[in-house]
């Protein structure tokens, strides 16, 4: 039971560190990139850095890295039901 606190306390503490990176760290306009999807993340070798849920627990901030890449690339997702599409993603790199 305390190796399972260990691991969600380290994992939130990442996922909070990351969040702040991401408001830090410069992030590459969306005009000069590709639509990033997470599907396509996934399928292409990234792996899951870390991730954090909103205070409103309708969206999550998904941090991704690549082994051989030197940047990370964030999204936030979501659920909205006052949206006509209600599932809802927006990804682009940190630089």
């Amino acid at each position: 039971m305390r190796s399972l606190r260990r691991r969600i306390f380290a994992t939130t503490v990442f996922a909070c560190a990351a969040v702040t990176l991401a408001t830090v760290t410069r992030a590459e306009s969306p005009q000069n990139d590709e639509r990033i999807a997470i599907e396509l993340l996934l399928k292409s070798g990234w792996q899951i850095a870390g991730y954090a849920s909103s205070s409103d627990n309708r969206s999550t901030h998904i941090l991704f890295k690549h082994p051989s890449e030197t940047y990370l690339v964030q999204c936030s997702a979501g659920y909205d039901v006052t949206r006509e599409t209600r599932v809802f993603e927006n990804c682009y790199k940190l630089k």
